[in-house]
């Protein structure tokens, strides 16, 4: 008779980490420069939203954006590597789109772990 694995609970070994991923843009070509004018309104702050694909965020002067990820991964694994897997998500977004950038740089938020502040009546 084969010994019995216990896994542990969804909760015990996966977190939602909300990571936010921030750049400059960098050597933009005219074509990719129209392309994110003609679609600023459309990724302003108002529709900015973690999700697992990622939100863009950026305005006209096209200095900096914003991605926010929302990452699933092994507890155990961290902050570090929800913010590592967000990174990499974003520069495969922004290499397929054919958009330069630089300076990538994010922040992690263990969403199983935060503390929530209730008001008292």
């Amino acid at each position: 008779m084969a010994a019995e694995t216990v896994q542990p609970g969804p909760d015990e070994s996966r977190h939602t980490y909300r990571v936010i991923v921030r750049g400059r843009w960098d050597g933009l070509s005219a074509e990719a420069t129209e392309r994110l004018l003609a679609d600023v309104d459309n990724h302003g702050l108002a529709q900015h939203r973690f999700t697992p694909e990622g939100s863009l965020s950026y305005d006209a002067p096209l200095r900096s954006f914003t991605y926010r990820y929302e990452i699933v991964s092994d507890a155990a694994d961290g902050e570090e590597m929800a913010a590592a897997l967000a990174e990499e998500k974003a520069e495969l977004a922004l290499t397929a789109a054919g958009y330069g950038y630089r300076e990538l740089r994010s922040t992690a938020t263990d969403m199983d772990t935060m503390k929530i502040n209730r008001k008292r009546r």
